[in-house]
């Protein structure tokens, strides 16, 4: 197979030109009290709404904007760069309905994807359980034909925008006896009899994206809600993370060159024994290696985003597992790694809320642990570099 191309080409730029103008003007404005309040970014969220930025991934036979993997890490990275609670807008929306691009019915997506693609709801993605995170095969939600419904019973936990989005890919075993091929994929709203949510978890960072358990209780859903053929949800779900991981990579980049932009600013306004901080060598050299990791991680993305189109459009590419695993992986240790070092160039300001490393910092925390830790992408690039 050819290595696809993937380096942006003037629509890329002219896309990163626009949302960067968008991010600046109207969510980075609302960054910190997003963060201080922990409320939930929704003049961001009209602004990519107006500006169709707020899935772009969706096809253009479903009413979007049919953007290709790579423009979506774009949009998710320059929002990212401003705040990055609201760059989960476009990265759940891309994440719950992933599943059903890839594996549900034409009625199925012609009934929600150009809902998402209209604004009229978010999609979220419920895998995660109270006891079943990383080993999300062990799951213990239930559904149970009835007729030509199912009966959904069980808890979700860690949902990304629980309670805000409208629309959840839900998993759940179907056949407790066939392990991960017991596990199917549906869709569930939020508005159906006995959805309720959990409280906000009261978190590090991303404080604007509420965190939540999704509850179901005896909830009754149409058949023809479920997401391809029975005992396919585990499937489902591995393969749109090979294809999700890679929309935070983008995340992570965007909170790391909005810390790196911030502290190269401040060091050369900062004056320190009659010069300014930047014409110190130390500095110097520390601001280079932010810079060099940050371009590593990103080249490393932007070739595994021209990974998932080629396999999105039903090319077989062999190494997207492994591409979309080291993406996420290098790109959230850089980011964690860059924002920490954004707090020490800023000194005790830099330790304040006043300047907003310290949000960013935390902010990255979490791009090393959700969509799979860090050592599960570890493990999981192993496993196909020894299979």
């Amino acid at each position: 197979m050819s290595f696809p191309l993937y380096a942006p080409g003037d629509e890329h730029r002219m896309l990163r030109e626009t949302v960067r103008a968008l991010a600046d003007e109207k969510i980075a404005p609302h960054a910190a009290s997003v963060d201080e309040n922990g409320e939930f970014p929704w003049e961001a969220y009209k602004a990519l709404v107006a500006a169709d930025l707020h899935a772009v991934h969706v096809p253009e036979q479903y009413g979007g904007a049919g953007a290709d993997a790579l423009a979506a890490v774009i949009v998710i990275e320059e929002v990212a760069r401003a705040c990055a609670s609201s760059s989960l807008i476009p990265a759940v929306n891309k994440l719950g309905t992933v599943p059903l691009l890839l594996s549900a019915s034409e009625d199925l997506k012609q009934r929600y994807l150009p809902r998402v693609a209209r604004g009229e709801g978010m999609f979220s993605y419920a895998l995660s359980e109270p006891e079943a995170g990383s080993d999300a095969a062990a799951m213990k939600t239930r559904a149970v034909r009835d007729g030509d419904h199912y009966v959904l019973n069980g808890t979700k936990m860690w949902i990304t925008n629980a309670g805000v989005s409208e629309f959840y890919t839900v998993m759940a075993v179907t056949d407790p006896a066939a392990g991960a091929r017991g596990i199917s994929a549906f869709v569930v709203e939020k508005d159906d009899e006995g959805v309720s949510f959990g409280a906000k978890e009261k978190k590090l960072g991303i404080k604007g994206s509420p965190t939540r358990q999704v509850i179901l209780e005896n909830v009754r859903i149409p058949a023809d809600r479920m997401i391809g053929e029975e005992g396919t949800g585990f499937k489902t779900a591995l393969a749109t993370l090979d294809h999700t991981r890679i929309t935070i990579a983008a995340q992570a980049l965007g909170i790391a060159q909005g810390a790196l932009d911030y502290a190269i600013g401040y060091v050369k306004e900062r004056k320190q024994f009659g010069k300014a901080i930047a014409e110190f060598q130390g500095l110097q050299f520390m601001i280079a290696d932010m810079a060099m990791k940050l371009e590593a991680a990103r080249q490393l993305t932007y070739a595994a985003a021209a990974k998932s189109e080629a396999a999105m459009h039903g090319e077989r590419v062999a190494d997207l597992t492994f591409f979309s695993s080291a993406a996420k992986c290098a790109a959230s240790d850089a980011a964690m790694e860059i924002t920490t070092d954004a707090v020490q160039l800023l000194g005790g300001y830099g330790y304040t809320r006043d300047y907003p490393v310290e949000r960013m910092m935390r902010d990255a925390k979490i791009t090393q642990i959700y969509e799979g830790t860090n050592q599960i992408q570890r493990m999981v690039m192993a496993r196909q570099l020894l299979k």
